[in-house]
């Protein structure tokens, strides 16, 4: 089932969201489901539940090409539940970012470089990663939406937040943001 994605404004996505205590349920195996196939019908790189208003703390990401982020290296296709992010060093990067629930928009946006993030996967299981690049950026926007942060909060210089087809005017214009 594809939800709609809830846009920036609603406030659900101001919210806290609740840690998941019960695992490898068929209720939780539906909601991943369902998250992965509004992600890909949206060409994102992630989603995180309480942008289809399930409050949550699960994220979703990973993909081998995005047309949103066409320069961008593949991400694992990767289910994130709990989590729990700690940097790996104090240098933090740029990067331009959009979001579902920002559509037709982007802005710089400050990411540590390198982190390790905790959780578990929808069996239970545990996951420890160190990452980088794209991939710590990407799980850094999503795991804010699990405490009510959207990108926007994060630009230090909104001289640097537009929409998309003004400052990538090389991105299809068909593609959701």
């Amino acid at each position: 089932m594809i939800y709609p994605i809830l846009k920036m404004g609603d406030p659900r996505l101001l919210r806290v969201s609740e840690a998941i205590k019960d695992f490898d349920t068929p209720a939780l195996h539906q909601l991943i489901a369902d998250m992965f196939e509004t992600m890909q019908d949206a060409n994102g790189a992630g989603l995180a539940a309480p942008q289809i208003g399930v409050n949550l703390q699960l994220v979703i990401f990973g993909f081998k090409q995005n047309p949103r982020y066409p320069d961008a290296p593949n991400v694992p296709e990767t289910v994130l539940i709990n989590p729990m992010l700690t940097p790996l060093s104090e240098e933090t990067d740029e990067a331009w970012e959009g979001c579902l629930s920002v559509p037709g928009m982007r802005g710089l946006v400050p990411r540590w470089s390198k982190l390790r993030y905790e959780g578990f996967d929808q069996f239970g299981n545990r996951i420890s990663r160190d990452v980088d690049g794209f991939h710590a950026r990407v799980v850094q926007h999503e795991t804010d939406h699990l405490n009510g942060v959207l990108y926007p909060m994060r630009i230090r210089d909104l001289s640097k937040f537009g929409f998309t087809e003004v400052l990538f005017p090389e991105l299809d214009p068909n593609e959701d943001d």
